[in-house]
Parts: structure tokens; C-alpha cells; sequence
């Protein structure tokens, strides 16, 4: 049973990441352009719309796998930011706050930055081809002991 869970864990990142991406873009997406019936927040605002960016290009990057680790930290950075100087002044817990969301993303995105993209990233297409191209015979040989 560990195996199978094991030879799976790729596709469940990978799902995982795409997910994550999706929704973090579309929070995003609603604080800029007010998508989904949200507020937008106005150019150049100070944390709002520079959060708004991060979570759009962020979310976005992680979606399609590409750069996912570092998209990811500073995406993971910005929301610990919106947790503890937004929410946590109001109250201790984040069910009291109203920091579920940014503690979530917070965590979701600190995961990734540890896993990686997983399958279905184009990090993993660009390191195959880059990888492919730049063997010599020399290096398909195995190595004996």
C-alpha cells in the first residue's frame, strides 16, 4: 500500500500545486481587476494592490509549474506578511481574525516550496529537454562498481 501511495506522490503534488495555483490566482485576479464580484484595489496601494500582484503572477506561476519554488516563497512570504500585519493584530486565533485564508495559503505555499512542482509542471518539461540536449553518449552509459 505505501508503494502505490509512494509512486503516486508526484500526480498528488502535482494536483496540489495546480489547485493552489488556481486559487491563489483568482484571489488575485478578484483584487485587481474585481473579478468574481470582488472590490479592486486601487494602483499602486500599499499592501493591497502590491499583494494583489504577488498573488496573481505568484499564483499563476505555480499553476503552470514554472519557477513553482521561488514563485512559491515569496508568495508564502507575502501571505505570513497579510497574516500577521493584517489579521493578527485583531484577535489570536484565525478563526477569529478572519486569517484562515492567508494562514492557508501561507502554509499551502511553504509546502511547495520543499516539493517542488511535482508532475504536470513545465519545470519538469524545460529540466527533460535542457537534460536531453546536453548528453554525450559517454553519460547514457551506466557506471559499473
Amino acid at each position: 500500500m505505501t508503494g502505490r501511495l509512494n509512486s503516486a506522490q508526484p500526480y498528488a503534488i502535482g494536483l496540489f500545486r495546480i489547485v493552489i495555483g488556481l486559487l491563489f490566482a483568482c484571489h488575485g485576479a478578484n483584487s485587481l481587476f474585481g473579478t468574481f464580484g470582488g472590490r479592486t484595489a486601487a494602483a499602486g496601494t500599499w499592501p493591497d494592490w502590491y499583494a494583489a500582484v504577488i498573488e496573481l503572477v505568484g499564483g499563476s506561476l505555480v499553476l503552470l509549474g514554472l519557477g513553482t519554488r521561488a514563485a512559491a516563497f515569496i508568495s508564502s512570504g507575502a501571505m505570513a506578511y497579510a497574516y500577521f500585519k493584517v489579521h493578527q493584530p485583531e484577535a489570536l486565533w484565525p478563526i477569529e481574525n478572519n486569517g484562515e485564508g492567508a494562514a492557508m495559503y501561507c502554509w499551502a505555499m511553504f509546502l511547495l516550496i520543499f516539493t517542488g512542482s511535482g508532475a504536470f509542471g513545465l519545470d519538469r518539461l524545460f529540466a527533460k529537454r535542457s537534460g536531453a540536449q546536453g548528453r554525450t553518449a559517454s553519460d547514457k552509459t551506466p557506471v559499473a562498481a
